[in-house]
């Protein structure tokens, strides 16, 4: 019997808060937002009546909840890799009385379609933010906030940075799609 196997064919790896995925794309560790970074990072993202929010790795949902019920958005997207945080976050949806805003999708965020999107949250790491960056400029309108919580995106000019610059999860930077990734 022949046991030969590529990376591709293994999935995931799940030591505790760190998650790896072989054979594709890069992953974070579930490092939640803490509440009381929430009003930072909902200040910074500017939601509007008729946004459409992205949270690129929403974890249990916690800022895409928040933002459904403390604005008139039309509609949140939670992409959320690991069923369990995926589950938990639509729980969290239905809790707070935001599912019929609420969308949580149980899959990759590199192979789920953003392009509907007005704002989208990201606490990832550069790396990975890096590596978002062609899927960004690709998929995102001009005019696209794009509002990171910790880690810059490479090569990105902020158009703002909010919160303190030493800390973790005390700096927010906010990105617009057309101006800040010009010269990238």
């Amino acid at each position: 019997m022949d046991d030969r196997r590529g990376i591709e064919d293994f999935e995931i790896v799940d030591l505790g808060w760190i998650v790896t995925v072989f054979g594709g794309n890069p992953s974070v560790p579930f490092v939640p937002t803490r509440k009381e970074t929430l009003d930072l990072v909902l200040s910074a993202m500017g939601l509007t009546k008729g946004d459409i929010l992205y949270d690129l790795g929403c974890g249990d949902g916690r800022v895409i909840v928040e933002a459904a019920r403390r604005y008139p958005i039309r509609k949140a997207v939670c992409i959320e890799l690991r069923r369990e945080l995926a589950e938990e976050a639509k729980s969290n949806a239905l809790k707070a009385g935001v599912a019929d805003r609420v969308v949580v999708i149980n899959d990759d965020f590199f192979r789920v379609p953003i392009r509907d999107a007005t704002v989208v949250y990201m606490y990832l790491l550069t790396s990975v933010n890096e590596t978002l960056k062609p899927k960004l400029k690709k998929e995102l309108r001009p005019g696209t906030r794009v509002v990171s919580l910790d880690f810059q995106i490479p090569g990105w000019k902020p158009v703002r940075i909010l919160g303190e610059a030493a800390g973790w999860q005390r700096t927010v930077y906010v990105y617009v799609i057309g101006e800040s990734d010009r010269r990238d």
